[in-house]
This record gives C-alpha cells, sequence and structure tokens, in this order.
C-alpha cells in the first residue's frame, strides 16, 4: 500500500524537478553578460539539446541594519541613520584639511594622536580618511559629521564646531570601537558651558588645571572661570603690586601655557577679582584700606570703598591682568559685600554714608557708592572690549545709581540679604548665567548646609532654566539665561585633595555638559548615563 501511493505521486515530482532545474540554468548566467550555456561543438550535448549544469551561487551583497547614533557625553542632538559598515581608525587611513581649512591643522594634528593615525595635513581625502572642513551658515559652534564610504568629514563654520566635531569622533571609538554610518548635526543649546575655580583660598598647580581644560574640551564645555583673589590667597604673579601675591601661585609663564591649551580647546578663560569684598589679600598688604564700623569693627575682607586708594589699587590690577587675559569675558565680582549686609548700613557705616551723599546726592545710601564702585571698576575694563560680569548680590533696586546695563548676572544665591529671585533681573532684560549654589555649588568641607552635589541630580532634576533653588523661571525667560557653570569653592581649603576635588566633580561635570548641551529630558538613565560617561572620559 506503501508503495502504491508513492508511485502514483512520482510522475510529478520529476517533473518539478525538471522545471525547476531548467529555470535555475535560464536565470543564471555567471557573470549575466551572455547565454546561460553555450555547448561545446561536437560534444554529446551538442547533439541533443539540454540545459546546462547550473552555475555557482554568486556571493551575496553584505547588507547592514540601519546605524544607531554614536555613544557620547554630552549625546549628539541629531542622527540620521544609514546602512553601513561605520568608521574604524586604520594605518592606511589618516586626517586631512580640506581647501580654505589651514586653521584646522591644531584640531587635525590633536584628533589624529588620540586616533593612532597619521596626520597628513591639506591633501585630498581618500579611502578610510578623516577630512575636517570650515564652512557652512549653521549656529556658532555647531557641526555636521558624515560617515559613509569608509570616510569621515566634519565640517563647521567655525573651528570650535569642527573641535566639537572631532569629540565625538574620538569619544565613539572610544565607547564602541568605530563611528556608526550616518550624519550627524549637532550644536549647544546654551553659548556658555563651563567650569568654575577658586585658585584664591586653594592653589592649584597649572598641571591640575590645564588637566581640567583637557577634561571640559572632550564634555564640549566652553569656559573656565579662576576665581584668583579672595581673602586667603592671590594667586597669580604681579608686577604692578607683588606685595600682595601669595606665596603659592601661578606665574605668568603658567599662566599663559594654561591660556595656550584653552585656546586649542576652544575654552575661554573668565578671570575674576572680587571686589569691594573678598579682598583680605590685599588688605594683608595694605591695611590702610580696610573698611571699619561704626563701632571700630574690621569686616573681613571689606576694603574702604569711600577711600581713593582702594579704586586704585584695584584698578591697577584690574589693568594689569586684563592684558594678561585676551579672553572675550571678564568677572568683577561684587559680591557680598560685608557693609550692605547690616541692618542698617548708613548707620553702621557712617563714613560710607556721607561719601554716598557727596559723591550722589542727598537721597543716595550705601548701596549706591557700591554700584557706583561697580560701574567705576567696569569703565576700567570695558576698553579692552570683554563682556563684563557681576554676582547677582551686588545689583541693587531702588537707589539712585544703577549697574551698567551691559553687564551680565551671575546668579548663584537667592540665600544672601535682599537677595532678588532671578526673574527681577531677567524682567529687566539681563542676561544670566547660572551657577545656582542648590545643584552647581562643590563648596570644600559641606560648610553652612552645602553638600557636595551628584551628577545625578543635576542630570535629573536640573535645567538652565532652574537659577534659584529647585522651581524653573518661566520659560519666556530661556533666550537671556547663557548657560551655567559648575563651581569649585575652597571655604575649608584643606578638607580635599587637588586629586579628591577633581574626582569629586566629574561625573557633575559630565551632567552639566548633557543639560546645557540639550536641556531636554535625557533618553538614558541616569545609570545608563554614568556607565558611559566611564567608558569615554
Amino acid at each position: 500500500m506503501r508503495y502504491s501511493i508513492r508511485g502514483s505521486r512520482r510522475g510529478p515530482a520529476l517533473l518539478a524537478t525538471s522545471v525547476a532545474l531548467a529555470t535555475v540554468a535560464a536565470c543564471s548566467g555567471g557573470s549575466g553578460s551572455g547565454p546561460a550555456s553555450a555547448p561545446s561543438p561536437g560534444s554529446a550535448t551538442a547533439a541533443a539539446p539540454t540545459s546546462a549544469p547550473p552555475s555557482p551561487t554568486p556571493t551575496p551583497t553584505r547588507t547592514y541594519p540601519l546605524s544607531s547614533a554614536p555613544r557620547t557625553v554630552p549625546a549628539v542632538r541629531a542622527h540620521e541613520a544609514a546602512r553601513g559598515p561605520g568608521w574604524k581608525p586604520a594605518p592606511a587611513g589618516g586626517v586631512v584639511i580640506a581647501a580654505n581649512s589651514g586653521g584646522l591643522a591644531d584640531e587635525g594634528k590633536l584628533i589624529a594622536g588620540e586616533l593612532g593615525i597619521p596626520y597628513r595635513g591639506a591633501v585630498a581625502a581618500g579611502p578610510g580618511d578623516v577630512e575636517l572642513a570650515l564652512g557652512g551658515t549653521g549656529a556658532p559652534e555647531s557641526y555636521t559629521l558624515v560617515v559613509r564610504g569608509d570616510r569621515v568629514r566634519i565640517s563647521g563654520p567655525d573651528e570650535a564646531g569642527v573641535f566639537y566635531g572631532t569629540r565625538t569622533l574620538k569619544q565613539s571609538v572610544k565607547a564602541t570601537g568605530a563611528m556608526p554610518e550616518g550624519t550627524v548635526n549637532d550644536r549647544p543649546a546654551k553659548p556658555q558651558r563651563g567650569l568654575n575655580v577658586d585658585t584664591a583660598r586653594k592653589h592649584f598647580t597649572a598641571a591640575w588645571i590645564e588637566d581640567r581644560i583637557r577634561e571640559m574640551g572632550d564634555l564640549k564645555l566652553n569656559q573656565l572661570g579662576l576665581h584668583f583673589s579672595d581673602d586667603q590667597g592671590f594667586r597669580i604673579e604681579s608686577e604692578s603690586h607683588p606685595e600682595v601675591v601669595s606665596a603659592q601661585h601661578l606665574t605668568k609663564a603658567e599662566v599663559r601655557r594654561i591660556l595656550a591649551l584653552a585656546a586649542e580647546r576652544h575654552v575661554t578663560v573668565v578671570p575674576e577679582i572680587d571686589s569691594p569684598g573678598h579682598l583680605g589679600a590685599v588688605i594683608a598688604a595694605h591695611p590702610d584700606l580696610q573698611l571699619r564700623s561704626a563701632a571700630g569693627r574690621t569686616p573681613r575682607g571689606a576694603v574702604d570703598i569711600a577711600n581713593p586708594d582702594s579704586a586704585k589699587i584695584v584698578d591697577d590690577l584690574l589693568r594689569e591682568y586684563s592684558r594678561l587675559f585676551p579672553g572675550a569675558y571678564w568677572h568683577l565680582g561684587a559680591d557680598e559685600y560685608v557693609a550692605l549686609m547690616a541692618k542698617d548700613p548708613e548707620a553702621t557705616y557712617p563714613e560710607l554714608a556721607r561719601a554716598a551723599k557727596a559723591k550722589y546726592g542727598p537721597s543716595a545710601r550705601v548701596q549706591d557708592l557700591a554700584t557706583g564702585w561697580l560701574n567705576d571698576r567696569a569703565a576700567v575694563v570695558r576698553p579692552t572690549g570683554k563682556t563684563l560680569k557681576a554676582w547677582n548680590d551686588g545689583f541693587f533696586t531702588g537707589g539712585v545709581v544703577n549697574a551698567a546695563k551691559d553687564l551680565e548676572v551671575e546668579y548663584w544665591t537667592g540665600k544672601e540679604i535682599g537677595a532678588r529671585p532671578p526673574v527681577s533681573y531677567l524682567s529687566q532684560g539681563r542676561k544670566m548665567v547660572n551657577l545656582n549654589d542648590e545643584y552647581l555649588y562643590y563648596v570644600l568641607g559641606e560648610p553652612n548646609d552645602f553638600a557636595y552635589p551628584t551628577g545625578r541630580r543635576i542630570y535629573e532634576q536640573w535645567t538652565p532654566l532652574v537659577v534659584r533653588g529647585t522651581a524653573p523661571v518661566p520659560a519666556e525667560y530661556d533666550a537671556q539665561i547663557l548657560g551655567a557653570r559648575f563651581a569649585v569653592w575652597c571655604d575649608l581649603a584643606n578638607s580635599q585633595t587637588p586629586a579628591q576635588v577633581a574626582a569629586g566633580v566629574r561625573l557633575p561635570l559630565a551632567a552639566l555638559s548633557q543639560k546645557v548641551w540639550n536641556p531636554a529630558k535625557p533618553t538614558a538613565t541616569w545609570d545608563q548615563f554614568r556607565a558611559l560617561a566611564e567608558q569615554v572620559r
């Protein structure tokens, strides 16, 4: 019975097999450039026209899944996926500079060394190469990175943008060994992004500062604030007033070396000589400048702003250091002037009250004298063309003298006496940089209820709109908030070593870099972000 069933299907099966073989033969012609079968003359097959044996099946073209965005900190803002192998550094490849892009030589040499491939300069790009190019009309610091045909091309309208493109390439290779196929279009949300370091209360070596600059460059941070004068120390060599300089300090040669590296990594150094408070190191060399209350108290670090000699020495220093630092910004300080923290400044400091009335009229108060001091110091630096900054508690309302309109507000606290909420500045049209002491203050020793900030809290809770406390200002003011800096303050200087400070700020800085590059809610969890930050550092 079994055989009869099998036999009944044998004929059709053989026919189907014959048809299938004929179809394969007809469709398979080797290269596809000629007849599928050409029998040899005089052969047995020539006498009986039959199909030739099928040619070997050609090797299929390899296909790739759509690429994923590169793994970087901060994450890129837009990636157009594509199919392809991506790019990996190989000995045959190198870094080249496109025509009319010679200014990118430093960026090219740097990324070549980091990837372990040669730098070949201004030559045409070939297989395996990374090409850097200036051009386009994108936003400042933006870049486009294209991976196609075993090549990488990074272009941008300015050198900073191309540099950031090289950081994306470096981090992606470090994280996964390759740069994925496709196109990255990337730019920062905020123009000012950085780190503030109190080098006055604690001396940091030039090498330590340079390491922070390298770290900042890789995170696409572009601003390093140096608070180098305070009550505990004055930390940069001076020719105009060498008597105020602390034993541990940076030489000007070291500062120039720092500035050269900063320029290479597209980091602007923002120097600060804080006045009229926080001048204890100057007062130690010039005790005649000390402010005294009616009761004879001498508040630490406060100079007598009614004394013309106080202005003279500070202006000497401003002129000297504004020449040393070529960057676009200068910080005037102006915070925590003790005379203005008294319950009744006019009664507590009658000499200041008399000076205010003499200079600004019978309605003037001590706050007007302090505001006039700030404006006068601004007038000393303004001819250099630098953008001027001051701390938020150096701005006052209700007086006869107003702070100059071109001063940027560096908002750090709402806890000081008389401190105003951020909107009171923003509603007047002021531009602002966020240094919120709730999230962005790393205060050594954790005095005055400060706690070391965590990267997780910044990553999950903070945005540039959160300027004071934990509540954001209205989104309508977003354009006026120019960015943010994470700040290290060395109130209890011996609480941590420089190495501990560097380790402590590493993840908070990475989290800040993400939120000032793109303040939208990140797609990665904190644990994923932290693991990536460790991987690409």
